[in-house]
């Protein structure tokens, strides 16, 4: 096991690493920040996006994605994936981005089963793996392996958990080591958080042993990656769990005293996606742009500056996590895009579970949730 331990070890930070060596560290911007980047030459075309990454870090696809059509004005919003979907319903048509680009890939599901997606046919889209695109609606344009972070600092080698179990015993130990001292998602404001929790339900027998074993050690609940990695980064936290590796990548290469670990037991694979809107008022650019994100050039542009692991290979071929990688891809669990991810947005459901939730991890504040959706 030790030895399967140092390939998958050697083998993600291969993965990682290779793409995100020179990736420029930059906090992000606060949700629902917009920036405008004007067009290098004489304005032919405008563009719309909202997405959930960063602007700092998004910024260097979209002046890439201008040196190829000059002419293109863009307007980027910076939400949470949660916004991005409730701000979408509360604007009037007319008034709709051209493209939603979220790592809430359930809800981008959703938009897409509720007839809000307009179909997008390319050479680009069709090459892509099945499990990565749906209804030609909803397209993955990378992949983000979920993982634990820790800080080295504070946790030694023998200590760091490679797998739920060992995390479940860790959270367990009567000298309480991470009392305090362990934070995640707050699933009831992270639909990132919300979609990873139920992944976990779906897929381990122990979720709910590990749910209130987070609770009973006063987990620290956060909406956003960025302030989870802060706060292990300071010592603060001694360690996260299920947060996108990506983000803690680009942390330890601007010189944080993180590690990472993909659990061996396995590793959760969320979809980052592109939708473009049926009443786009620029449809056609959000295409164009959609193709970019896919390109070879795009996708390298997406791995080198913005830290996403690309959904194609630098042949431009997809990739497939599930087979042909030996120990690093055995435990990859790839979250499909398709109507299997709408079973926990259903309003009873999901009250449900984040009434269940809370009263394991939260069960001194714990309250009714809302009925009214995602």
């Amino acid at each position: 096991m030790k030895n399967v331990g140092r390939v998958q070890r050697r083998a993600f930070r291969s993965f990682l690493v290779a793409v995100l060596a020179f990736l420029p560290f930059a906090a992000a911007a606060e949700p629902g920040d917009v920036r405008t980047f004007k067009s290098p030459q004489t304005t032919t075309a405008h563009l719309r996006i909202h997405g959930s990454t960063d602007i700092e870090n998004f910024a260097a696809v979209i002046a890439d994605y201008q040196r190829l059509s000059p002419g293109t004005e863009v307007e980027y919003s910076d939400l949470v994936a949660q916004d991005i979907y409730s701000r979408f319903l509360r604007t009037a048509p007319r008034q709709r981005p051209d493209l939603l680009i979220s790592s809430g890939m359930d809800l981008q599901t959703k938009l897409a089963n509720d007839g809000h997606a307009l179909a997008h046919r390319s050479p680009a889209t069709a090459g892509l793996p099945a499990w990565s695109q749906w209804r030609h609606e909803a397209f993955g344009i990378s992949y983000e392996p979920i993982v634990i972070v820790y800080n080295k600092r504070l946790l030694a080698p023998a200590q760091v958990p490679r797998t739920r179990r060992q995390l479940l015993a860790l959270l367990r130990d009567p000298a309480a080591k991470l009392a305090g001292r362990v934070g995640t998602y707050d699933v009831g404001r992270s639909s990132v958080g919300y979609l990873l929790a139920t992944q976990d339900h779906q897929l381990g027998s122990m979720a709910g042993a590990l749910q209130a074993a987070l609770g009973d050690n006063r987990v620290v609940l956060e909406e956003r990656t960025g302030p989870l990695l802060d706060r292990v980064a300071r010592g603060q936290l001694a360690l996260a769990y299920n947060v996108l590796g990506s983000y803690a990548q680009a942390r330890i290469d601007a010189g944080a005293p993180l590690g990472i670990v993909l659990p061996e037991d396995y590793t959760l694979v969320l979809l980052r996606t592109a939708l473009i809107p049926r009443e786009a008022a620029n449809a056609v650019e959000a295409g164009r742009f959609l193709d970019y994100l896919l390109s070879p050039r795009g996708q390298a542009v997406l791995a080198r500056q913005v830290g996403l692991q690309p959904i194609r290979s630098p042949s431009g071929a997809p990739l497939a996590p599930q087979a042909g990688d030996g120990a690093r891809v055995r435990a990859l669990r790839p979250i499909p895009l398709g109507p299997g991810l709408l079973v926990y947005l259903d309003a009873l459901k999901r009250r449900q579970f984040l009434d269940a939730w809370r009263s394991t991890v939260q069960p001194q504040t714990a309250k009714p949730a809302a009925a009214a959706g995602p």
